[in-house]
């Protein structure tokens, strides 16, 4: 009887070292795999020239091409979440520079928006295409 327990308890030891290792390999796999990716991204992002890009990103003449305006309040006594950028948090401020995205209709510091979608052409709240040329 005590052989039987003695032997189960190492099976089960076993057994959970097994999951523990395909665990490390699947988890480190996907790392791998996302860092080559990142670093594939960083490379081929310095070989291409504008016209070229992924649609992972947006080249500075498409951001340029989306609307941009100096922000002016309606109601200078209240501040409500429209009269907050989504990327910092902060409220807009008389005379900001802004800017609208076209499908969405979701306004941002233009500086804090450029750098996102520099990155990624789709909105920061609704993940709708930037622009009409990019696709989700």
């Amino acid at each position: 009887m005590v052989m039987a327990i003695v032997i189960s308890v190492i099976l089960l030891f076993v057994g959970i070292g097994v999951l523990v290792m395909v665990h490390v390999c699947i988890v480190g796999r996907a790392f791998r795999r996302g860092f080559d990716s990142e670093n594939n991204a960083n490379v081929n992002h310095h070989q291409r020239d504008g016209n070229n890009r992924s649609n992972n990103s947006m080249s500075h003449d498409d951001l340029e091409k989306l609307p941009c305006y100096e922000f002016k309040s309606l109601e200078k006594q209240t501040s409500s979440p429209i009269d907050c950028c989504a990327v910092c948090l902060e409220t807009f401020k008389m005379g900001e520079k802004c800017r609208l995205l076209p499908l969405c209709k979701h306004r941002f510091h233009a500086q804090c928006v450029d750098s996102w979608l520099l990155k990624t052409p789709i909105c920061p709240i609704c993940r709708t295409s930037a622009g009409n040329s990019h696709r989700r």
